[in-house]
């Protein structure tokens, strides 16, 4: 974009300067001459650049600043999934998330899904009465984990079946490398990987009491990563959920770059949006005063390495040092988890919400002013803060990589702050002395941006079109993997 930008100055700078010498009688012919190619070359330059054909497969940033066509494809393709757990409708992790919300977009652009997962021994599978969208249950190991033979078994079954799959999508390890390695139409999502895990170890390490013992995880991370460096290439294409995880694989994991395609997380946005209604809605039913001059927001797991001991000190200090937050401020927290009662020592302050239902969660990102996420985890990109932002609320999150590099990437949308008490305690100060007006200006920008990068439109566009390119091509010509890119 910044050469499209350069090329167009050119131009208008060099025709300027022909119309302006123009008025002048002894302007030399041989000068007038030169200048006229001068033109001629920019103007070429610059409609070239500005229609330029990309190479999909080596496109080095997130496939969600493209825009493809909002109109399903000419050619409906077989997709075969393979992912651990496929969760209830409302309450699910962030892997299993982003598989509901990622495939049951595509089934909706006529794509038909073949879902291989593991069926659910403690409640009823969740039925879906789609006709292009087939469930392959399997009993879990012991682990939880799919039993890989019996659901290869059940993949070759299918795809011996009539029409084979025109592409396999693995979430994580979900089909396992000794199965994935011979298929070359085949793609695998990361969402978290163990050299980004290492940050967080180096973290938990740091704040590891002194009469508690050190911990091996560190060395035991980086056999890890060494472990992933070899068997990862065995997958033919890797999706990186964040821009770091993609340079990651890239640079150290060293798979080639054309296998590599960075599509960031996608959230619905027909339901995280802003709504007034749902707000007030959300604070009558839940008691929450409008006198409060600010109101936070936390969501997800309330464990520890989601952070919250971090967070329970800066609030306890806080509370207990300035007696006008004390009173003007609400802390909503979404989510269930053993910090969940250490929270409500803390007072009427702190309401505890439990878990909340994806509609009621719409409701909860409207009633706030800001989300703050605590988190300790180094991996991949949380999906609470994108429903935050497409909600239009400004963020608040811990320095990680991916968060910082794909998500609150300049202070005009957010805030950040390092892994302890002093730092956290200083961002939630600032958001205070920011108050109100300049969080909402912050939220818009953030809903900007989102809105072009984070729906789930977006994401689906991108993978639909990466599962064209990489699928095995039987009747259509067409070039999937060549994109025209039009700069207006």
């Amino acid at each position: 974009m910044a050469n499209d930008q350069r090329n167009l100055f050119n131009f208008r700078y060099c025709c300027c300067v022909l119309v302006f010498l123009s008025t002048f009688s002894s302007i030399s012919f041989l000068y007038w001459s030169h200048c006229s190619k001068c033109c001629y070359s920019e103007t070429q330059t610059a409609v070239q650049e500005q229609n330029r054909t990309i190479n999909l497969l080596t496109y080095p940033s997130a496939w969600n600043n493209l825009n493809f066509p909002s109109k399903p494809p000419a050619r409906l393709l077989k997709v075969a999934l393979f992912v651990k757990k496929w969760p209830d409708k409302h309450r699910a992790g962030g892997l299993e998330r982003h598989a509901t919300t990622l495939h049951l977009t595509l089934v909706e652009r006529g794509h038909e899904l073949h879902i291989f997962t593991t069926a659910s021994s403690n409640s009823s599978f969740t039925e879906y009465p789609i006709s292009n969208l087939k469930f392959h249950l399997s009993k879990p190991t012991a682990a939880g984990y799919l039993d890989q033979a019996g659901v290869w078994k059940q993949f070759q079954t299918e795809n011996s079946a009539g029409r084979a799959f025109d592409v396999i999508h693995t979430e994580s390890v979900g089909l396992m490398h000794t199965r994935a390695r011979n298929l070359t139409n085949l793609a695998v999502s990361w969402h978290g990987i163990a050299y980004e895990s290492i940050h967080s170890d180096i973290i938990q390490e740091l704040l590891r009491s002194p009469d508690k013992p050190q911990s091996n995880l560190l060395t035991q991370r980086v056999k890890k990563v060494v472990e992933e460096v070899r068997f990862f290439p065995r997958y033919a294409h890797h999706v990186a959920t964040s821009d770091h995880v993609g340079d990651v694989l890239k640079r150290i994991y060293m798979i080639p770059e054309d296998r590599v395609h960075i599509i960031l997380n996608g959230v619905y946005e027909g339901v995280f949006k802003p709504d007034a209604l749902k707000a007030k809605v959300f604070k009558s039913k839940f008691g929450i005063p409008e006198s409060k001059a600010l109101v936070l927001g936390m969501a997800g797991r309330l464990v520890k390495d989601k952070g919250h001991p971090l967070m329970f000190q800066a609030l306890k200090q806080i509370l207990k040092e300035n007696s006008t937050i004390r009173d003007n401020v609400m802390v909503l927290v979404a989510g269930d988890g053993p910090w969940g009662e250490r929270y409500r020592e803390l007072g009427s302050n702190l309401l505890v919400l439990g878990p909340l239902e994806q509609a009621e969660l719409a409701g909860f990102y409207n009633a706030i002013d800001i989300l703050v996420n605590p988190t300790l985890r180094a991996q991949g990109l949380d999906h609470t803060l994108l429903e935050a932002v497409l909600t239009g609320k400004p963020l608040m999150a811990t320095k990680l990589a991916s968060i910082t590099e794909s998500v609150i990437v300049s202070k005009e949308i957010g805030y950040t702050f390092s892994p302890n008490v002093p730092s956290l305690k200083k961002a939630l100060y600032e958001v205070w002395e920011d108050g109100r007006v300049i969080l909402e200006k912050k939220g818009q920008l953030a809903r900007e941006r989102g809105l072009k990068l984070y729906t789930a439109t977006k994401m689906a566009a991108a993978y639909e079109r990466l599962f064209l390119c990489i699928a095995h091509d039987r009747e259509y010509r067409r070039d999937y993997c060549k994109y025209q890119q039009q700069v207006g």
